[in-house]
């Protein structure tokens, strides 16, 4: 994991990290190696998901 990775991740929300989980693009590297295991740390430590924060994602969205 490079220093921007782990940077780009602290600042992430609940919400941010929890919409990257659900709709990034297969071999996002966030979500890889060693940066896919802090970003599941952080995403955990954040609270994960709750049901408001799913129902507010649907779905249908993508990350543009």
């Amino acid at each position: 994991m490079t220093p921007e990775q782990k940077q780009q991740i602290d600042n992430m929300s609940q919400y941010e990290l929890c919409k990257k989980w659900r709709f990034a693009k297969l071999g996002d590297m966030l979500l890889q190696d060693d940066a896919g295991e802090y970003f599941s740390k952080k995403l955990k430590e954040k609270g994960g998901f709750s049901p408001d924060i799913s129902k507010s994602l649907g779905w249908d969205n993508e990350i543009k």
